[in-house]
């Protein structure tokens, strides 16, 4: 198991950012991209690492926000730990491609197995209510099956499709976040971060300037 994978596995209470470190907005992309969004869930920030899928109630949370389990969709634990360890194997897809690596064989065979694991076929069904209608099934057990299924062909399509060439991982350290360029010249993901950065670079060259007139001054 990858580095990476095995921190999307890490206990919650190992991952919780203290406040006022709050989530930022969605990453560009993530809007268009679930896949991208759910990759961007674990996120490393100033105060420390947060979870956005620390725990079962967590997850649930986000995948009904994100349309990906029914209003009342709950998933337990293991459910819970298999959606991190999956979302290790979309992150570790897109550093690949955006550092231009090979893909990993690993992180390769998760999402294929992920994509064949629920069917993504909307049955015919009849109710006096709604009378003919196709919908997926959605039993308790299978919703996080079907999340990432739904979330595995999304990072296929954002993999393959004509916006992997403006894939960008954010270049103010400690962020982790993907995102897709804008334009060329964008290096962040949010303007929090390049507030960040920007600041990081002024207070550094004020140290500089500082321990250069100290030193003709002796």
């Amino acid at each position: 198991m990858s580095q990476r994978t095995a921190t999307a596995a890490t206990p919650a209470a190992d991952l919780v950012a203290p406040p006022p470190f709050a989530p930022p907005p969605p990453a560009p992309g993530a809007e268009q991209y679930p896949a991208l969004d759910f990759a961007n869930s674990l996120l490393t920030l100033p105060g420390g690492p947060l979870d956005l899928l620390g725990g079962p109630e967590a997850a649930s949370g986000w995948l009904v926000e994100h349309g990906l389990a029914p209003e009342a969709g709950r998933v337990l634990g293991p459910c819970t730990v298999r959606l991190r360890v999956f979302r290790g194997a979309v992150r570790e897809l897109l550093d690949a491609r955006v550092a231009g690596r090979p893909a990993p064989p690993g992180a390769l065979a998760a999402v294929n197995e992920a994509l064949t694991a629920a069917p993504a076929v909307a049955l015919l069904r009849w109710d006096a209510e709604q009378g003919l209608h196709r919908s997926l099934p959605h039993p308790a057990d299978r919703i996080a099956d079907r999340a990432m299924a739904r979330l595995a062909a999304d990072a296929a399509d954002l993999l393959t499709g004509p916006d992997a060439e403006r894939l960008a991982r954010c270049g103010g350290a400690p962020c982790s976040r993907f995102y897709v360029r804008t334009h060329a010249a964008r290096h962040w993901c949010s303007t929090r971060c390049g507030d960040r950065v920007r600041a990081a670079r002024a207070y550094a060259r004020k140290r500089a300037e500082k321990a250069g007139g100290e030193g003709e001054s002796t």
